[in-house]
């Protein structure tokens, strides 16, 4: 069974996927990141690569010509988004898709718990001070114990930033789509029926993916309803954001925090960088040093499932969600 695969694991790890049975097409995503598809097109190799049975990247899909593998049977995403994905085809050919859902859930996690305390304890007003070696106490600093932080979403992220909170002694509530009940949360309430999390949550956390039901979800009506020096943080995806009801309504919020926008890079123009109570980081809140080895260890015992079986372990099972 081929595999062509964008991302090296490592000699023992590739080693791993060839003793399974898979004869490794191997090309680094920086070989062909910044090319057109004609520049693929003209590739030696490029009819071996389309004859693939399994194929693991993660922003491919512009200089590869999926309707040309005619063998495809299963993908496997570096990410845990699916927006570059052409689902429609997917779908049309049945071809199974796999995301990297808990990858990054522990740095993300641990990034959620970074950015609320520095909202809290001013840390980007301290670094100033440094800076410009000045002592001076900042009696504004408040305290996270007692809070109520909610999360928009309740996965595997939210779920391990949750664990990580509850040491805080703060309630923990959740929105999902259905309003269930999952664990390690006080409360959760659905996606429909959230106003009370948004009137009642000191810091609401967005965790979202990237879907119809939640492009926009945070409008002008939802900050409203908010608490007048709240926290608010979006580490999912951007489009969660309304940025311009953002800008509009920046003064009512203690801190904002955005690791994610709606177009990224943000552009040098927006006002979001000017704004003394907002944190910008570059889509950066999943990196660690430990990615590629739990990345590696959730392909290795998909792709074992799927020569075995012909199914991964862990799949998407209704692509259409969006997650």
């Amino acid at each position: 069974m081929k595999l062509f695969i964008n991302r090296n694991f490592g000699t023992e790890r590739m080693k791993e996927l060839e003793d399974m049975g898979y004869d490794i097409i191997y090309v680094p995503e920086r070989d062909f990141r910044n090319l057109k598809r004609e520049d693929v097109e003209a590739w030696d190799n490029i009819d071996e690569i389309y004859s693939a049975d399994v194929w693991f990247t993660y922003m491919g899909f512009d200089q590869f010509d999926i309707t040309k593998m005619k063998n495809l049977k299963y993908v496997h995403l570096t990410s845990a988004g699916i927006n570059q994905v052409p689902v429609e085809h997917l779908i049309k050919k049945d071809i199974i898709l796999s995301n990297n859902t808990t990858g990054y859930a522990i740095p993300m996690a641990e990034s959620v718990v970074m950015y609320i305390l520095e909202v809290y304890k001013n840390s980007r007003k301290m670094f100033k001070y440094q800076d410009s070696k000045t002592w001076r106490t900042d009696m504004s600093w408040i305290e996270l114990s007692g809070k109520r932080v909610g999360f928009l979403g309740t996965g595997n992220i939210a779920q391990e930033a949750a664990k990580r909170l509850r040491a805080f002694d703060v309630v923990l509530w959740g929105v999902n789509t259905n309003g269930r009940s999952i664990d390690g949360f006080d409360r959760c309430f659905s996606i429909d029926n959230c106003d009370e999390f948004f009137r009642e949550c000191d810091v609401i956390v967005g965790i979202m993916p990237a879907t119809e039901s939640t492009t926009g979800l945070i409008d002008e009506e939802k900050m409203l309803l908010m608490k007048e020096g709240s926290t608010l943080i979006n580490i999912g995806r951007g489009n969660l954001i309304n940025e311009d009801d953002l800008e509009k309504n920046i003064s009512k919020f203690r801190g904002v925090v955005l690791d994610v926008v709606e177009e990224e890079p943000l552009s040098t123009e927006s006002k979001l960088w000017e704004f003394e109570n907002v944190i910008i980081t570059p889509h950066n809140c999943w990196v660690s040093e430990n990615n590629i080895e739990r990345l590696a260890d959730r392909v290795i015992e998909n792709m074992k499932s799927f020569i075995e079986t012909g199914k991964p372990k862990t799949y998407l099972k209704d692509i259409k969600r969006g997650y």
